[in-house]
């Protein structure tokens, strides 16, 4: 018989105990964490990079990943896009009555695994054990150390500079929807940290301006957004952007854009334009980034457009994503 999870495993008593010991501490343990303070106390540095994050995705796992690996990639990306290291997570799991405790137990070897590649440690969390139908929701927070000089923002686009993102966009979306309808296809998440792609970028004296990961309302919500907060226009071309043949079909059934799919292992790096071939070569020779491409480019305008030449020779403005799209897709 499957072991489920129990309102008793959220008592704080002895259920509570073996819970820590046997799933997560076996998993995350590190000389940090295994104090188990009620706070952790970490080095520090004069410039530090935080953020939170939640993760509710259906189903927990999918094709090319799971929620566990998920919330490790979304939390240290984001630490990334500021040209952060990131160095320590916290974790706080929600567990719904009736969890399978095996479900449990590999989402916590994923975060593990997942957590060991990007460089990151796991240093505190927090269980609790509520009603429902053995759903599993997870917060994180992260912290990363900024290296002094360096500075990277929304707002640092400058006229000129090339537009380049990291890979193949559309394949998270079209993997968690397929899933969802019961469709027989073989995309796979691309989920993963970009730890290599921004250590390689900012390593290599790349004039980098802004870094975006590329996640909830797809590429063209993201190139929308920083458009705004540099007050230029971007402008993109339609057969520029690296799209599989896969999720293309697949966004074509279901008519949709893959300019608006999620993603949960792509970026969006705008550099200065005499770097923008180096900064291509460097990017495809990183881990996860041999899809990267050159989209387009910074346009001197102060207000925030972003244009999308297709392949016929026309224009057309785009927006950020309206409506809902796919929901709980991280």
């Amino acid at each position: 018989m499957e072991e489920k999870i129990m309102m008793v495993h959220g008592s704080g008593g002895s259920a509570t105990g073996e819970l820590i010991d046997e799933i997560f501490d076996r998993e995350f343990s590190n000389a940090t964490l295994d104090q188990m303070e009620d706070s952790a106390v970490v080095p520090g540095a004069r410039q530090i990079a935080m953020t939170t994050d939640s993760f509710v995705v259906t189903p927990a796992e999918f094709r090319g990943g799971d929620i566990g690996r998920l919330c490790v990639c979304g939390t240290v990306n984001d630490l990334l896009m500021r040209g952060a290291v990131p160095k320590y997570l916290t974790c706080g799991f929600i567990l719904e009555e009736g969890l399978d405790v095996a479900l449990l137990k590999r989402v916590v070897h994923s975060m593990a695994k997942t957590a060991e590649e990007a460089g990151v440690h796991i240093v505190a969390g927090d269980t609790k054990v509520v009603n429902g139908n053995g759903e599993l929701y997870i917060n994180t927070a992260g912290v990363g150390f900024v290296s002094e000089g360096v500075d990277i923002a929304a707002g640092n686009a400058r006229t000129g500079d090339a537009i380049i993102v990291s890979g193949n966009v559309g394949d998270h979306h079209a993997a968690i929807l397929s899933e969802r309808m019961n469709i027989d296809t073989d995309i796979e998440s691309d989920n993963a940290p970009l730890v290599d792609i921004v250590s390689n970028l900012l390593n290599s004296g790349i004039h980098v301006h802004t870094l975006r990961d590329v996640t909830r309302g797809g590429l063209a919500t993201v190139l929308k957004e920083l458009s705004g907060q540099s007050k230029k226009t971007f402008v993109i071309e339609e057969n520029k952007v690296p799209v599989t043949s896969k999720v293309a079909d697949f966004a074509g059934l279901l008519g949709l854009d893959p300019l608006y799919m999620g993603n949960e292992g792509k970026l969006v790096a705008i550099v200065d334009s005499h770097d923008a071939d180096k900064a291509l070569d460097i990017i495809r020779d990183s881990k996860y980034g041999k899809n990267a491409a050159i989209i387009g480019e910074v346009k001197e305008d102060s207000e925030g457009k972003l244009i999308e030449t297709t392949e016929l020779g026309g224009e057309r403005e785009l927006d950020i994503l309206q409506g809902e799209g796919l929901p709980r897709i991280c």
